[in-house]
């Protein structure tokens, strides 16, 4: 299966990337690594994690608490949002429904990252 990522969807990682970058160096690119990791599993496992908030499903990270939000469109699994579970529940559930319409997709690779 193809997994795209959306443009809200990078724009969360970015910022889990400056978060965890301010706490230490190098651990922002240690949770992107991770993060594209649990990601990159939603080829093989796209569609099996359990749904919530209508149709998107919820994968949680091996390794932070993060959550990748994804829905299934055709033959491919669109990554809608990358969500801090620390968060409050009505935060990340408007969060990922803002996310419902959005169909901007962009190409992002560890590299693109200082």
């Amino acid at each position: 299966m193809n997994v795209r990522i959306l443009a809200s969807a990078r724009d969360d990682l970015i910022e889990g990337y400056h978060f965890y970058e301010e706490l230490e160096t190098g651990l922002g690119r240690y949770f992107l690594s991770c993060l594209y990791s649990d990601i990159e599993r939603l080829a093989i496992f796209g569609g099996s994690h359990a749904k919530v908030y209508g149709k998107f499903h919820r994968a949680n990270s091996n390794r932070f608490p993060f959550a990748v939000y994804n829905s299934l469109e055709s033959d491919s699994v669109l990554v809608r949002a990358v969500v801090d579970c620390r968060r409050s529940p009505s935060w990340i559930r408007r969060h990922v429904k803002d996310m419902e319409n959005d169909k901007r997709t962009v190409p992002i690779v560890l590299h693109d990252f200082p």
